[in-house]
């Protein structure tokens, strides 16, 4: 299928973090590709983000907002600006990443070339270890309030090659057409931050159309950037009760019975994780 004149919007939300949105728009500004916009939309930002944006890229559009609608709120009004333009595909990208030069062609290759497919989702790394998996596919069950990225903190290697179709896309980066997202409803903005990604996801599967994790694709990522790190205790609860509207949403009762019967068992194991994780990190910044 051609990609001649179609036009692809790369969505960047950025709120109060022009440091962070900056780095990334750098990353894009290396990554040629027929049709590529860049966009970045801003949240109602008060720390002249959009001014110092501007200064350093005025080749790329931005969208202010007059008041912070979180990431799902953000995304979905940079979508809209891109439907208006006749963008055929939007990819929307974390601001506190970076991508591999040529990251873009093999997320839009599936969607160009397989109509089952409405989701494409890249490799992600953690940007401090960039040897070391942050996102390699999704897996979630409702019923028993499971929902996990695989590979997270392991080395990378031979079994994180293979395109599948997976569970959930992360929010951090994933391209769709156009089309797909506005039949999907776009992200729910009940989700202002976490699990509005697995929300979209969980929608478009019962549309009966996949996820695919395409490892050619590759992003790195400034994990908890915009919450103070993993183990923020604010970014933790709000990382629950996100959870916890997910479970509700999709009616999955025993699965907030047992999330919630398990949350101090899942901090403890998270928080030895993420110790041993760290503790590592210097020997393998050598």
């Amino acid at each position: 299928m051609s990609g001649k004149g179609e036009a692809i919007y790369v969505i960047v939300v950025n709120w109060n973090n022009a440091e962070d949105t900056i780095r990334c728009l750098d990353s894009l500004a290396s990554v040629s590709f027929p049709g590529l916009r860049v966009m970045v939309v801003d949240n109602g930002s008060t720390d002249r983000s959009v001014e110092r944006i501007r200064q350093r890229f005025s080749q790329y559009d931005i969208l202010e907002l007059n008041s912070n609608r979180g990431f799902g709120g953000g995304c979905n009004a940079g979508y809209e600006r891109a439907r208006k333009d006749g963008a055929a595909y939007v990819v929307f990208l974390n601001n506190d990443t970076i991508v591999a030069p040529d990251f873009l062609n093999p997320l839009i290759a599936p969607l160009r070339e397989r109509k089952d497919v409405a989701i494409a989702v890249p490799r992600i790394y953690f940007m401090t270890r960039p040897g070391r998996i942050w996102y390699a596919g999704g897996e979630v069950n409702l019923q028993t309030g499971w929902i996990a990225h695989r590979g997270i903190r392991e080395r990378d290697g031979e079994r994180f090659e293979r395109p599948f179709d997976t569970g959930y896309a992360s929010g951090c980066c994933l391209a769709m057409r156009t089309s797909d997202f506005r039949d999907a409803g776009g992200f729910d903005p009940a989700f202002p931050l976490y699990g509005e990604d697995v929300d979209l996801s969980l929608r478009i599967r019962k549309a009966g159309k996949k996820i695919l994790y395409v490892p050619a694709s590759k992003v790195w990522h400034r994990v908890s950037a915009s919450g103070g790190g993993e183990l923020d205790l604010s970014k933790l609860w709000r990382k629950n009760l996100a959870m916890l509207r997910l479970l509700l949403k999709y009616h999955a009762w025993t699965g907030i019975i047992i999330y919630i019967l398990l949350a101090p068992v899942r901090f403890v194991r998270g928080l030895a994780a993420v110790r041993s994780f760290r503790q590592r990190e210097p020997e393998e910044r050598q």
